[in-house]
């Protein structure tokens, strides 16, 4: 299979409502909770993006599509090995967005405890050191979310690119992939709190006891 849509927009500007919503239209999606219960063998693939020497095919076995971190990152290169598929930039308000994440995937504690783990190095490579380190400095982040969003825009064709706000719903994302518009609401997934549970509980327990591992 090869991926047929790039979800380019960081985690926490809608990735797991679009996530629904492509699952809806028919395209199998990857996104960060596709990626952690995979284990570690798996994170060792986001490793080796990490050292320019990726098996995309491999990460994405079983899916069309890929949204949200760490897959985000690496839009780039995922439209160069891809290049039929089209890109989706899921945006929001910046300031609204460093909020979110510092309240969810950048919380302190949460950053704190990753290194000494298992998901610690293919965080690092794939999330961290796009943010060089600064995980938690306001203006640093909200300064490297306006350059991804630029970037995106400067490096993906315009006929490729659809800049995406989860609240325009269907239309303008069936019209993009030229698909009837659903007879159903948009999915709207607000899983701050699901989040927050599932990070403390990992921080509490461990990867192994609270996700499992598929392989």
């Amino acid at each position: 299979m090869a991926l047929d849509i790039i979800g380019a927009g960081f985690g926490r500007t809608g990735t797991m409502s679009l996530k629904a919503a492509l699952e809806q239209l028919g395209y199998p999606c990857y996104h960060m909770v596709e990626c952690f219960p995979r284990g570690p063998e798996h994170w060792r693939l986001w490793e080796q993006v990490g050292q320019s020497t990726p098996d995309w095919d491999a990460i994405f076995e079983g899916f069309t599509a890929t949204v949200d971190f760490p897959a985000c990152t690496s839009y780039g290169a995922l439209a160069s090995y891809y290049p039929d598929a089209k890109v989706v930039l899921t945006v929001r308000a910046p300031e609204k967005w460093y909020t979110s994440v510092q309240n969810t995937i950048f919380q302190k504690e949460w950053i704190d405890f990753l290194p000494g783990t298992d998901a610690g190095a293919y965080m690092k490579a794939t999330i961290d050191d796009y943010f060089d380190g600064r995980m938690h400095d306001r203006d640093h982040l909200v300064r490297r979310f306006n350059e991804h969003v630029s970037s995106v825009r400067e490096n993906i064709a315009p006929e490729r690119l659809l800049v995406f706000e989860v609240a325009d719903g269907w239309e303008p994302l069936c019209e993009f992939l030229e698909l009837p518009v659903p007879d159903m609401p948009f999915p709207n997934v607000n899983d701050t709190e699901a989040v927050q549970g599932i990070i403390k509980a990992i921080m509490e327990n461990g990867f192994q006891a609270v996700l499992g591992y598929k392989g």
